[in-house]
């Protein structure tokens, strides 16, 4: 398994703004280079057994305008399909809707980045938890591919998951990720006092045992 800090510092995180027809929104944008080819990636990001592995089992078409579900997770429509670049879709949850696209832009000597975009509402559920929110979620996300990519053949073990999330290293994983997603709001403008009190929230709602 993947060193915490190690793979906390090899992320890149930035937050922006953004206005569309809906209102005002933030835009997470989470990245990280790995050690595998343009081709292999888009594998990685489309193929739902490969899906499993590093995320969550998913269901549905994968494919433009189709509507696909991750278990217990989100579900939407695949809006747009640039294979093997990109894929955008809707994100809904909760009786919300935001929208996610992934990216996958080459680096050089057979590595590429895998970059995700998150287009959230500014609502009273960000008022309350900030970019943590989500970007918690995220950053276990492209820990959960690089460990993936580390060994490729190895099913995701679901309670070995869990387990570790509850664990003194799971534990100060999301710390270190919320701490840099602080920063992240920090860094658009947000109030310092605002941006730990969300950061506070989030954490202590991630570590909750009850």
């Amino acid at each position: 398994m993947i060193d915490v800090t190690e793979q906390i510092n090899n992320v890149r995180r930035t937050l922006g703004d953004k206005t569309l027809e809906a209102g005002e929104v933030r835009v997470l944008t989470i990245s990280q280079v790995y050690d595998t080819d343009l081709d292999d990636m888009w594998d990685v990001v489309s193929n739902p057994e490969r899906i499993a592995r590093w995320f969550l089992p998913v269901s549905g078409d994968l494919h433009e305008g189709g509507k696909y579900q991750f278990e217990g997770q989100a579900g939407g429509t695949i809006t747009r399909c640039d294979k093997p670049r990109s894929v955008a879709a809707t994100w809904e949850f909760g009786g919300q809707v935001s929208w996610v696209e992934v990216r996958l832009i080459p680096e050089g000597d057979g590595r590429t980045r895998f970059e995700l975009e998150h287009t959230a509402p500014i609502d009273e559920h960000w008022d309350q938890f900030g970019p943590g929110a989500v970007g918690i979620g995220w950053d276990m996300a492209v820990w959960g591919l690089a460990n993936h990519l580390a060994a490729p053949e190895s099913p995701l073990d679901k309670e070995a998951a869990m387990a570790w999330m509850l664990s003194d290293d799971g534990k100060r994983f999301m710390k270190l990720s919320s701490d840099a997603w602080a920063a992240a709001d920090l860094a658009l403008g947000t109030d310092p006092a605002d941006a730990e009190r969300r950061a506070a929230a989030t954490y202590a709602a991630y570590t909750a045992t009850e």
